[in-house]
């Protein structure tokens, strides 16, 4: 199409927007058809009851849905409750057991060194110096114009992120690990379920202590890691909080202990024929 022919649509165009039929329609003055009529007043009539169906039975199953999941709150609530009662009580126990151990062996070398293989392993309360690396989660990002929160938070803090800080932290020689005071031990997992961070299954949420007892030059030493480094550049890029503190007189509950676990042998295997082949 030349550039003439173009330029002669265009203006025919703004000429007359309206299609001729439809030109034709309007001048003609014509009211439309009374079966139209009526057919747009029964299908007003009908969307405007469905939507008063929709309204009311919303409404009403409204008290329901909170009332369950009220009940749901208060019955997870009630389960915790219960959960942190009973393992206050193990933890009281465990303290009488140790005592009695303690008391039983108090003229030998064996309780000294039972409380060592404890500390070692993660069974025993431990106390001394260290360092505490808190993590914090970035506040999410917020748009000027709308005020609307950005629901892609790149700051947050991640199961992997608390792995890779004990891993730091035991590789600059420290020697016993709590993060948010879940004590960790060689058999501990730290994983994401549904959006949280379970350390040995328990909930941990930010903001994020791992606490660290080991050597005088813990924290110097950390910080000075591949891994500090990597968070600190977390900080600029990502508004992540992050840091490494020396610090005195850390106490570290003893984590529970594992249930035991038992060998049994194998079952015999099918008996074979003559021939060496299964009957």
């Amino acid at each position: 199409m030349t550039s003439a022919r173009r330029d002669d649509l265009l203006a025919e165009l703004f000429r007359a927007p309206l299609d001729p039929g439809y030109a034709d329609a309007a001048a003609s003055g014509k009211p439309p058809a009374k079966w139209g009529r009526w057919a747009r007043a029964v299908v007003l009539a009908a969307t405007g009851f469905l939507l008063a169906v929709a309204y009311h039975q919303v409404v009403a199953e409204a008290p329901s849905a909170s009332r369950a999941r009220a009940d749901l709150v208060a019955d997870v609530r009630s389960r915790q409750k219960a959960t942190d009662d009973l393992q206050r009580r193990a933890e009281e126990l465990r303290t009488q057991v140790d005592q009695a151990r303690d008391d039983a062996l108090a003229d030998s070398d064996s309780a000294v060194r039972l409380r060592r293989l404890a500390a070692g392993a993660g069974t025993g309360k431990v106390t001394g110096d260290g360092a505490v690396v808190r993590v914090v989660d970035a506040p999410p990002k917020v748009d000027p114009v709308t005020g609307e929160t950005d629901e892609e938070n790149l700051g947050l803090v991640l199961d992997r992120d608390l792995q890779d800080i004990a891993n730091g932290l035991w590789r600059s020689g420290a020697e016993a690990i709590a993060i948010n005071g879940q004590r960790l031990t060689s058999t501990s997992t730290i994983r994401a379920a549904g959006g949280v961070i379970l350390v040995d299954f328990k909930p941990v949420t930010s903001p994020y202590e791992v606490a660290a007892i080991g050597p005088g030059d813990l924290a110097a030493t950390f910080e000075k890691s591949p891994t500090a480094k990597r968070f600190k550049r977390y900080v600029d890029s990502y508004r992540m909080q992050f840091s490494v503190k020396k610090r005195t007189g850390l106490v570290l509950a003893a984590a529970p202990e594992a249930p035991l676990r038992y060998a049994r042998p194998p079952s015999p295997s099918p008996s074979r024929s003559a021939s060496g082949g299964p009957r």
